[in-house]
């Protein structure tokens, strides 16, 4: 989230709102980001993104540098637009990532500009609400839509937002830290992995999240403590049971390290996108109850760390 200095509009006209939504389109080119929800309001924008390469901060900068040169251009002004850096927190998949789409979308009639938030056009809640609205090709809905249950998705999310009420009064009273949103499980993990011992380390972008992570060395090692092999796997039509479960543990893994998309993830398997989010939910909740899962679940974080 990011803020006009001192207040100010950082929109005049459609057009600029036009332009923003461009730079969005090319930020997730240049900077190989995922761009699952926005609302452009009159003096701020929301965004809700996926970094796939620890470069969040540096794409934002960009995104602000780029459409603060070309707005003054535009509009024969100059100076500063907006106010210091953007706001940024980090979010747990699945049902907080939902939560959070929703308290974006509903930014329009929280501030009154509508009464229905079928007649605002500049947010993303238009393509996961209707059917007939295409949505931008750089627009990613389906992991929204793989939270909800149902064949028919976009109703599923129009009775979501409908219903949501103040909860996302709630969302900032949950935000830790001031910068996660998550169960108190991923706060602690997410502490542990990035933060450490820093007490100073206030946001996503701080130093130690920019380690290198490899997940060909991650499957390499965790496949071989299981004495799994992923391609014979992938190649058969049918998988054993102790195989398959193997598979889950590293598919949940590659997830669980937030740097790649369920696509991506996919393409290790040779599973689909809404598959991988079905496989995690799975080993999500046997892991509760597995003592035996859990047991191989420990053995592979201790191989490496994502």
């Amino acid at each position: 989230m990011s803020r006009g200095n001192g207040g100010q509009n950082i929109y005049c006209s459609d057009q600029d709102r036009v332009l923003f939504l461009s730079l969005l389109e090319e930020i997730t080119e240049r900077f190989n980001i995922e761009i699952h929800a926005y609302v452009l309001m009159s003096n701020h924008y929301h965004l809700l993104v996926r970094t796939l390469e620890a470069n969040l901060s540096k794409a934002m900068q960009w995104l602000g540098t780029t459409y603060t040169r070309r707005f003054n251009i535009s509009n024969h002004m100059g100076g500063h637009l907006f106010q210091g850096r953007f706001k940024s927190i980090i979010v747990q998949n699945d049902a907080y990532l939902l939560r959070l789409s929703c308290y974006i979308h509903r930014n329009p009639l929280r501030a009154g500009i509508v009464e229905r938030l079928a007649d605002y056009q500049w947010s993303s809640y238009l393509y996961y609400a209707y059917k007939n609205k295409k949505p931008h090709n750089w627009l990613k809905i389906q992991c929204l839509f793989a939270q909800l249950s149902g064949d028919n998705k976009h109703k599923a999310y129009r009775t979501k937002v409908q219903y949501y009420s103040d909860e996302g009064k709630r969302i900032w009273e949950d935000v830790k830290h001031g910068l996660i949103y998550g169960s108190e499980k991923f706060i602690a993990e997410i502490k542990e992995r990035f933060l450490g011992d820093n007490k100073n380390a206030g946001l996503p972008q701080h130093n130690s999240m920019l380690r290198k992570f490899n997940p060909e060395e991650l499957l390499d090692k965790d496949s071989a403590f299981l004495e799994f092999q992923i391609e014979s796997a992938r190649r058969s039509k049918k998988i054993s049971p102790s195989d398959k479960d193997h598979r889950d543990l590293l598919v949940y893994l590659l997830w669980q390290s937030g740097r790649l998309s369920n696509h991506s993830i996919g393409e290790y398997f040779g599973l689909t996108y809404s598959a991988v989010s079905r496989r995690v939910k799975i080993i999500v909740d046997r892991l509760s109850t597995d003592s035996e899962l859990l047991q191989k679940y420990e053995g592979l974080k201790s191989q490496i760390k994502v």
